[in-house]
């Protein structure tokens, strides 16, 4: 875990940017206490000693099924997509897909030890907290950390996307949803520690996985942030540091993932 000083930030969006019904809001001045939190997002492995010491049962598991995005479903579950999400088509139920099947059945976790874990909903995030003796990390400490001591930039590195060409965060490349122009047509998740880490040394605070925070947008509705893999500028524009959304406290995606928190007393 990085050890953060705290103090008073900017928090929001500097640039006009945001989306009307996130309630991004305006930078305004923020003040968080001193607190440590994840360098990365918790990953497969260090869920995978979670379960292995509690039998912890995540809530995908226990309602049989969870959300895998279209072009990633294993050719073995095709036969257990359960439905769609109609609003966003490109999402869809399956029928065993959960953290340690991330695409469903025939899919498995195996070589993807160092990949964020998915699947996991805000009380599965709980659960692992409670049990490692941490917590989720605040939105507004989420924020600042996520900026690495930079003052209102768009990004954890700056304001530019791709600064001297050179891609910063796993978001999507092509034609969302149906094209990738990544090699091979790949999309899905990268190791945490797959792009360079930020000032504060935290790595992919944009893209790859939402990450659950502690605070709720609506009751019943926990907030995320940092966007995903999926994140795209022509349809969800949420990897820059100051964007927000938010799902149920017991839903679960293949994008879906969480990094801990918690408190320096003393400082």
């Amino acid at each position: 875990m990085a050890e953060l000083e705290g103090g008073t930030f900017l928090m929001g969006d500097a640039f006009g940017e945001g989306y009307w019904s996130d309630r991004e809001g305006m930078a305004r001045p923020v003040t968080v206490a001193p607190f440590a939190i994840d360098t990365t997002a918790v990953t497969n492995a260090r869920f995978a000693a979670f379960v292995a010491a509690t039998g912890y049962r995540t809530d995908a598991e226990r309602i049989g099924n969870s959300f895998v995005f279209h072009l990633l479903v294993h050719p073995r579950a095709e036969a257990h997509v359960v439905g769609s999400v109609p609003a966003a088509p490109w999402w869809l139920g399956v029928e065993g897909a959960c953290w340690r099947h991330p695409e469903g059945p025939g899919s498995g976790v195996e070589g993807r030890e160092t990949h964020p874990v998915v699947h996991v909903s805000h009380r599965d995030a709980l659960a692992y907290c409670a049990w490692a003796g941490l917590r989720l990390p605040t939105e507004a400490e989420w924020e600042y950390a996520a900026r690495g001591g930079l003052v209102g930039a768009r990004y954890p590195w700056g304001d530019e996307l791709t600064p001297d060409g050179q891609e910063r965060c796993n978001i999507w490349q092509g034609e969302f949803p149906h094209r990738s122009t990544r090699p091979g047509g790949r999309t899905g998740t990268v190791p945490v520690t797959a792009y360079p880490p930020n000032g504060y040394g935290l790595f992919n605070m944009s893209g790859n996985v939402w990450e659950w925070c502690a605070d709720l947008f609506a009751p019943g509705r926990p907030l995320i942030r940092g966007g995903s893999y999926l994140c795209h500028a022509s349809y969800c524009n949420r990897y820059r540091v100051a964007a927000r959304s938010h799902n149920t406290a017991d839903s679960s995606t293949g994008h879906g993932g969480f990094r801990c928190a918690r408190d320096l007393p003393g400082r």
